[in-house]
Parts: structure tokens; C-alpha cells; sequence
């Protein structure tokens, strides 16, 4: 059985509102990225006590923490973010979520991604350090621009670090907006790492980001095939329909519902049992 979630903060800014409509829809779980307009990692005591206490009027749970360790560049001070992921884990423990998204790190577009390689692996390696010390798993999400944008270098990552701490989130937009079609160039060699799916499609002509299967993601492909080996995890929406901005992406309630829509429609015509 797969397990929905999504990225709450594109339905609204308030908590309360992103929790009743991820009710509403019958999910179980959501992605924690930011609420009432602030990042995960800058709730205070008061905010994260009010979360957990909406989660559960809710009866809901946190699949992953929405983190953006990693979305600084490869030339900025590791220090100080590397206690923010320490940072991370706790808030992970905070709502029991099993993982927490992370980022490669940034690359200038004049510089070559692999001539920074041994830089980024020694931070991943730092980072797979403290999700092991915290008994969660980081899951490298290929965003665009960073090291890890595209199949071949996600897989150097997460081979490279070789911990079991450090696992890949599969975002099929986000190739397709690096020129890459995702099944077809990076299922294979990526899926023994898979732990997670976020759920968005994009258009390779434009860029465009659209609901599940409406794109060129190749998003009933993976699917099928995940469905097929035995996948089991979370599928988590993240539209990003109507804008991104500095905390992520934003949907609001009816483009969310679509997105929801979109995906359990295609669920249902593979024929594949979800919760």
C-alpha cells in the first residue's frame, strides 16, 4: 500500500488550513516545510508545540520534514549549516518523521558541477554523519543547479557517500526542468537508492510545472514500474502550480486539490492500491 502526503504549505501560509484540507482529502501524512510563513527549521518552542497539537486534532502524521539543508552555495561556510541540519534531525524527532529532504549545494553556471565534486562529497558525507547520529535518513532531492541535478551525479552522491542514512527523494519535474527524461534516462540506475517520491510533472518544451501525468515526467512510467518491484513509501505532492517563492512552492486549495486529483486518478487507472 503507498502512502500519500504533500508539501502542506502550498494549500496556505496557516497550519490550521494546511492540515483541515489534507484531512479533507484522506491523507494520513504531510511534508512539514514551513508554516504560518515560516521555514521548518525557524519554528520556535511555542510554533512546534502548536503544530503537533493541529497534527493531532487532525490525526496526522509528518513524513518528512521539508528541510533546505544543502540550498546554499558550494562556496558558502558549511560551519553554521551543518549545525542546522543537527537542527534538522531535532525537529524530525519533534513530530516523529522518519526523514528530512536535503540538497547538493548550489553551483555557479560558470562553474563545472564535477569540479567541485570531492567539496560537495565531503559535506554529504558530513551530513549522512549526523542523520546517522540521529537515526533518521536524509533524502537528496535532485533540485536544479545543484551538484546533484542530474541522474549521473545523484548517483554519485549517494554511492559515494555509501551510507544508509543518505538516500535519494525522486522529483520527476525537476529533471524534466534540467533537460532530462526522468524514467527513461534515470529510473534504472537510481531506483536501488529510491526511498521517496515527490510528486510534481513538468513540460521539457517550456519548463512549465503541471499536474502528475500532464507532462513529460514520465510520471505513470515510474509508477508503473515502482508499483511492479514492490515499491513501498511516500508519494508526496508538491505542485508548485501557481508560484515558488522563498520558502518553496505555492498551490493554494483548489490547485492543490487538482494536483491530488491528477495523481490518484492515474493511481487508479494502474490500478494501484494508495492510502
Amino acid at each position: 500500500m503507498w502512502t500519500l502526503s504533500g508539501f502542506s504549505d502550498e494549500i496556505s501560509p496557516d497550519f490550521a488550513e494546511q492540515c483541515a484540507l489534507v484531512a479533507e482529502l484522506g491523507l494520513t501524512h504531510l511534508e512539514l516545510r514551513s508554516a504560518w510563513g515560516t521555514n521548518v527549521l525557524d519554528l520556535d518552542a511555542d510554533q512546534l508545540d502548536a503544530a503537533s497539537a493541529l497534527l493531532a486534532e487532525h490525526d496526522l502524521a509528518v513524513s518528512s520534514i521539508g528541510s533546505p539543508i544543502g540550498k546554499i552555495g558550494i562556496g558558502d561556510d558549511f560551519g553554521p549549516h551543518l549545525e542546522r541540519a543537527r537542527h534538522a534531525v531535532e525537529v524530525a524527532h519533534h513530530f516523529g518523521a522518519p526523514y528530512v529532504r536535503i540538497f547538493s549545494f548550489f553551483v555557479p553556471a560558470d562553474v563545472d558541477p564535477d569540479s567541485v565534486r570531492d567539496e560537495v562529497l565531503d559535506r554529504m558525507r558530513a551530513l549522512a554523519e549526523v542523520a546517522a547520529a540521529g537515526q533518521v535518513v536524509f533524502l537528496h532531492e535532485n533540485e536544479k543547479e545543484i551538484y546533484g541535478d542530474i541522474p549521473r551525479r545523484c548517483l554519485d552522491v549517494v554511492t559515494s557517500v555509501g551510507s544508509p542514512h543518505l538516500q535519494l527523494a525522486w522529483d520527476a519535474a525537476n529533471f524534466v526542468q534540467v533537460g532530462v527524461r526522468p524514467f527513461s534516462e534515470g529510473y534504472a540506475s537510481l531506483r536501488p537508492h529510491l526511498a521517496y517520491v515527490q510528486i510534481k510533472d513538468a513540460l521539457l518544451a517550456s519548463g512549465e510545472v503541471v499536474p502528475a501525468g500532464r507532462g513529460d515526467g514520465e510520471v505513470a512510467e515510474t509508477m508503473r514500474a515502482l508499483h511492479a518491484d514492490g515499491f513501498d513509501g511516500f508519494f508526496s505532492l508538491e505542485p508548485h502550480l501557481s508560484q515558488t517563492h522563498a520558502l518553496g512552492g505555492f498551490s493554494g486549495p483548489e490547485l492543490f486539490t487538482e494536483a491530488w486529483q491528477a495523481f490518484t486518478d492515474l493511481l487508479r487507472a494502474e490500478d494501484i492500491p494508495f492510502a
